[in-house]
């Protein structure tokens, strides 16, 4: 028979293709605990009384009739409350208990307080609490190949216990491992910085790369009954072979966008400071005078250290 497959999508059009689960979560609830509680402590406290009875009884009147019998009431009745005992099962907020009998799962046990159960069933405690993992700082190389260091955390909760102890052999270990191969997988699919406008780059778009981060390593863990409610980056930097060059380079492009601002803040003052002088006819420029007052005014404007004016105190053309 051929294995079921189930694809999941997780972002950015990337798909996680997993076995289909086999075992699904159901409720079971029990008898109340409580009521049980009290008819194994009649059982035990009376089977223990009768036997002691039935001695005392048998040794005085030295007849075996009575005193026999109660001799072997009591310890069946203690017995029988031994075993109903072995039922009893206290379940802790935040855990929930999986109900197996002869290897076949029963069901699962999420309402907290004391519950009876078949008790030749086995019981065994998981944690359905909000759990933390965070990934060892991984090098890796982003989508420009260049080497970068990342770690991330994610927070995650059991939500299908079936799933958690069946479909997988350690579900801990297994969304550790997921949440490292998914990191990883993010830091090849973009680059470091982002070199075009609308680029998504893993330093300028964080809350875009966090939910598709989410959403992977939610879509690969999600054969194992577990929930990711948040993951969120936390270290993402050059590895340190790179890191002065591409200090460097970070370096150069802000001064590259800063004097890009100061130039076409400049031209725009030469461009008022030549359309005001026009409209109010304060002195009349040929084209090589305007062409002299634009290099100065942007020599002025654009310089990045202080110009030393010159006086001319012949007239405009000298």
């Amino acid at each position: 028979m051929a294995t079921q497959h189930s694809t999941t999508p997780a972002g950015d059009g990337f798909t996680v293709d997993m076995p289909a689960p086999k075992v699904t979560e159901r409720i079971v609830t029990g008898a109340p605990g409580l009521p049980m509680l009290a008819l194994v402590l009649v059982c035990v406290l009376g089977g223990a009384a009768l036997t002691v009875l039935g001695i005392v009884v048998q040794a005085g009147s030295g007849s075996g009739g009575a005193g026999l019998a109660l001799v072997s009431t009591g310890p069946l009745a203690f017995l029988f409350g031994l075993v109903m005992a072995c039922g009893l099962t206290a379940v802790a907020p935040g855990q929930a208990r999986v109900v197996q009998l002869l290897g076949r799962y029963r069901g699962t046990i999420r309402a907290d307080g004391l519950t009876w159960l078949n008790p030749f069933t086995t019981r065994r405690r998981i944690s359905t609490r909000i759990r933390n993992h965070e990934t060892e700082t991984a090098k890796v190389n982003d989508a420009d190949g260049n080497p970068i260091q990342m770690a991330a955390v994610v927070v995650w909760q059991v939500e299908d216990t079936a799933k958690a102890l069946f479909e997988v052999d350690d579900f801990v270990e297994f969304v550790a491992i997921q949440t490292e191969t998914a990191v990883r997988h993010i830091a090849n699919s973009y680059p470091y910085d982002a070199h075009a406008d609308g680029q998504m780059s893993l330093r300028d778009s964080a809350e875009e790369i966090t939910r598709t981060l989410s959403a992977e390593i939610g879509a690969r863990v999600a054969s194992a009954g577990v929930r990711v409610v948040e993951s969120r980056i936390t270290r993402l930097a050059y590895a340190p072979e790179v890191a002065q060059v591409m200090l460097q380079r970070q370096q150069a492009g802000a001064v590259v966008a800063a004097r890009r601002l100061i130039v076409e803040g400049a031209v725009g003052m030469v461009e008022l400071a030549l359309e005001r002088l026009a409209e109010q006819n304060v002195v009349e420029l040929d084209e090589e005078r305007k062409a002299a007052m634009v290099s100065n005014l942007l020599v002025v404007l654009c310089g990045d250290r202080g110009t030393q004016p010159v006086v001319n105190t012949g007239s405009l053309y000298q």
